[in-house]
């Protein structure tokens, strides 16, 4: 075995949260962890980032953030400029971004996606544009489609970077459900896709077996990760 071959350890934190392990620099996303009781086993002291990637602005995915950062000091913030600013006004260092720029960071590069959806912070106030994001890893490439209906421009997403894989939301209602998601694996080029965006509350609960029979009639591998479960890619 090659002894220079790196292993990229991905952990399902519930709802649309996600922890990345590469290169021993640790990435979350949208970190909604200690009000979700499916996630009651994930101990929030016990997580470590260096990076927080925030979709957008509701509570659901960025409720934990704070908590994330008081244990990880230099922990940054990347998010559009209204979440960066927001935060800012915390004390806790952002690097803004907004739909369509590209950043090079010490894990690789992020890619800010367009997303179809809202986004405002827990106070009701403007929190910017929703969005997703293309992330380059490694020789890896990941799609986090944030909350969103499916939109044809994510065959030009699938076709600028081949993705290896994506994260799509499933648990309709806010997002799009299975359907939707089945119809953006196939624009994206994907084969394979992790399920999120489900469960958390009763509008967005789903039929485990339905939505997985679904996924197989459509020739799509559906990953459904029980929380606090790993892959490795």
């Amino acid at each position: 075995m090659n002894q220079f071959f790196l292993t990229m350890k991905i952990t399902y934190l519930g709802h649309s949260s996600f922890h990345i392990e590469t290169q021993g620099v640790n990435i979350i996303l949208d970190p909604f962890i200690s009000p979700n009781p499916l996630a009651k086993d994930i101990d929030i002291a016990k997580i470590k980032a260096d990076y927080i990637l925030l979709s957008h602005g509701h509570e659901d995915h960025i409720y934990d953030v704070e908590a994330i950062v008081s244990n990880n000091l230099e922990a940054i913030v990347v998010a559009n400029y209204e979440i960066v600013s927001y935060f800012g006004k915390k004390g806790i260092p952002g690097h803004p971004m907004n739909t369509g720029g590209t950043k090079e960071f010490p894990f690789g590069s992020v890619r800010m996606e367009n997303a179809l959806h809202s986004s405002s912070f827990p106070d009701g106030s403007y929190a910017g544009c929703p969005a997703g994001f293309t992330l380059r890893i490694e020789d890896k490439t990941l799609y986090y489609a944030g909350d969103t209906d499916v939109f044809g421009d994510m065959k030009m997403i699938g076709e600028r970077n081949p993705i290896d894989l994506a994260f799509l939301p499933i648990g309709d209602n806010f997002t799009m459900g299975i359907d939707g998601a089945l119809q953006a694996a196939d624009l994206l080029g994907v084969d394979k896709f992790v399920g999120m965006h489900f469960d958390t509350f009763p509008p967005i609960a789903v039929d485990a077996e339905k939505t997985a029979g679904a996924a197989l009639k459509a020739q799509k591998e559906l990953l459904l990760l029980g929380v606090g479960h790993s892959l490795n890619l």
